[in-house]
């Protein structure tokens, strides 16, 4: 068995760095968890949030899945967003896609991976939505535009969540972003403008 033993490595020099850096840095992490975000996004490797938005452990509560999903019957989700409105008072939920996402593409192309394709039933319910929208689009435009159509899709799912409508009817600063990740230039886009309130998710 193999124990990984450059990842601890690795860890040690980051730790250290760290508290050359900033020698109080991990004493003040550890006393409280107080982040005003909540970054949904992709499980790609290839999209790590903190780094995106260039902001340091401790400012970002973080839920990722394959293709960036939120379902209604999905508690795991439900409940990070739960916990993140309701006990750390979180004020932005971002939810971010990014261009050539592996599951969109599986999606788009129909193709078979096993327990995963029932995951991505809910993408290929976003093709189903907008299916005139892909005529005329070669390939990649098709791919390009079913990631920032799913983006849009998961933004209007959790605006129709019980624990965003009920933060919004009880007055709560909350705010949801729409948002894509261009993995080739490292650059962001607002895809869907700040929602802030049941009405405004109704436009």
């Amino acid at each position: 068995m193999k124990a990984l033993k450059h990842l601890f490595d690795n860890n040690l020099e980051w730790a250290q760095a760290i508290q050359k850096e900033d020698p109080g840095f991990f004493e003040s992490l550890s006393k409280q968890q107080s982040p005003e975000y909540l970054w949904i996004g992709c499980s790609d490797s290839r999209v790590p949030a903190n780094e995106i938005i260039n902001l340091p452990p401790g400012e970002v509560f973080v839920h990722r899945n394959i293709a960036n999903v939120v379902v209604h019957t999905d508690l795991n989700c439900l409940s990070v967003i739960q916990f993140a409105v309701d006990i750390l008072k979180i004020k932005h939920i971002i939810i971010c896609g990014h261009y050539g996402c592996s599951g969109v593409r599986a999606a788009l192309d129909d193709e078979e991976h096993g327990l995963v394709d029932n995951w991505l039933r809910h993408v290929k319910d976003v093709i189903r939505f907008n299916e005139d929208s892909f005529e005329g689009m070669t390939h990649q435009q098709q791919l390009d535009h079913l990631c920032e159509l799913n983006v849009k899709e998961q933004v209007t799912n959790i605006c129709n969540t019980t624990i965003i409508k009920n933060a919004w009817k009880n007055g709560r600063d909350l705010s949801i972003h729409g948002w894509i990740y261009n993995i080739e230039n490292g650059i962001l886009k607002e895809l869907v403008p700040c929602i802030s309130s049941t009405e405004e998710s109704l436009k």
